[in-house]
C-alpha cells in the first residue's frame, strides 16, 4: 500500500513540475510564433484524445472509465479552444474591406 501512495505522490509532483515548466516555456514564446505553435499543439493533442479514447475503452474499473471520459472532454475542449484562438489570430492578418 505504501508503494502505491509513493508512486501517486511522485505522479502529482511530476504534474506540478510540468505545469510550471509549461508556463515558463509559453511565456518565452514570441507572439509571431504563437499561431504555428498552437496549430502543432492542436495536432499533437488530437492524437492524445484518440489515445485516451482507446485507453478508456479498455478500462476495467469505473474510476478509470470516469477519468478517461474527463480526459477526453478536457482534451477536446483544449483542441477546440486552440483552433478558436488560432482562427482569431489569423483574422487579425486579413485585409479589412
Amino acid at each position: 500500500m505504501l508503494e502505491f501512495i509513493n508512486s501517486n505522490i511522485q505522479i502529482v509532483y511530476l504534474v506540478i513540475l510540468m505545469i510550471f515548466v509549461g508556463i515558463e516555456l509559453i511565456e518565452k514564446v514570441p507572439s509571431v510564433l504563437h499561431t504555428p505553435l498552437m496549430s502543432g499543439a492542436n495536432a499533437i493533442h488530437g492524437v492524445v484524445i484518440i489515445g485516451a479514447i482507446i485507453i478508456m475503452g479498455q478500462a476495467e474499473t469505473m474510476f478509470a472509465t470516469i477519468l478517461g471520459f474527463i480526459s477526453v472532454i478536457l482534451g477536446t475542449l483544449n483542441v477546440v479552444g486552440g483552433f478558436v484562438v488560432t482562427d482569431r489570430m489569423l483574422e487579425m492578418f486579413k485585409k479589412k474591406k
